[in-house]
């Protein structure tokens, strides 16, 4: 029976069918899945956007604990070109799309060293994936990602790694970020549940500043964020609620949770610990 195929609007608008293929989801392929994806936030220094080593340690060994524990994991990394910037001795991000992607070029190959040497303490090996927006606009090529991703999650102590190819798609740099992404890969893989790790502990009610634990009503959640971004960051918690809606819609349980605390994690997969939740409907 052939894979469903989804093709995404990648301007961040419903996902809408590819001619003669239908618009859900590959149900069940990979149910036990869990997608993490960690932002620049999480991973570089806000004084400068290095990468913050001790972040990086405590997120791998968070990441190899779920999978001594049996988590089969698909980690999408931020960080690239946040990293690629203090390589140039900037302040901020720059204005000027080759400038940025020579950023990301630089900070790639930083960010998978990094995740690499870490991770080989724990006898767990990493494979990198680097995707542009027209490796998931068509069927023949979402095949072939969806095809070596799955050969990738057979190996029990393997984590692979995706990230936009920033240092070539220009549409990406213009309307991407690593929150649709994600979505569109935990889609694509069937995947049960995407944690978004972030700088914050989830979405907070501006009016008491309580983190909300549950949302019923993301419409309402909507309301109540407006777009921001850091120095050294491409997407903000309204980016992160429009690739959450189309995540919950498509079936995909949904969180946000603080990635400076990444030994969380085993609790919130578990139902509980510090995070926001948005549960999926029924796909």
């Amino acid at each position: 029976m052939p894979r469903p195929f989804i093709r995404w609007d990648f301007l961040g608008q419903a996902p809408c069918a590819a001619p003669d293929f239908p618009a859900n989801r590959v149900a069940g392929m990979n149910r036990n899945l869990t997608v993490v994806k960690v932002g620049t936030g999480v991973l570089t220094k806000a004084s400068d956007g290095t990468l913050d080593g001790g972040a990086l340690v405590r997120l791998a060994t968070a990441l190899a604990g779920l999978i001594d524990g049996g988590e089969r994991l698909l980690l999408v990394s931020s960080g690239a070109v946040g990293a690629g910037v203090a390589a140039f001795g900037l302040a901020h991000y720059p204005a000027d799309l080759a400038t940025r992607q020579a950023c990301a070029a630089v900070g790639q190959a930083r960010l998978m060293t990094a995740y690499e040497t870490i991770l080989r303490n724990f006898e767990v090996a990493v494979a990198q994936l680097l995707l542009t927006a027209g490796d998931l606009q068509s069927e023949d090529r979402s095949r072939l990602v969806v095809n070596t991703l799955q050969r990738l999650l057979d190996h029990p102590r393997l984590l692979p790694i995706i990230n936009e190819n920033d240092s070539v798609a220009v549409e990406e740099l213009r309307f991407g970020d690593n929150d649709m992404l994600s979505v569109r890969v935990a889609g694509l893989v069937g995947a049960r549940r995407l944690v978004l790790l972030t700088s914050v502990d989830g979405l907070l009610d501006p009016a008491s500043g309580r983190l909300i634990a549950v949302v019923g009503d993301l419409a309402h959640a909507e309301s109540l964020v407006a777009d921001s971004m850091g120095r050294f960051s491409i997407g903000g918690m309204a980016s992160k609620l429009r690739a959450i809606r189309q995540a919950v819609e498509a079936g995909i349980e949904t969180l946000i949770a603080n990635g400076r605390n990444p030994e969380q994690l085993p609790e919130i997969l578990a139902g509980r610990g510090v995070a926001t939740r948005f549960a999926a409907r029924d796909a």
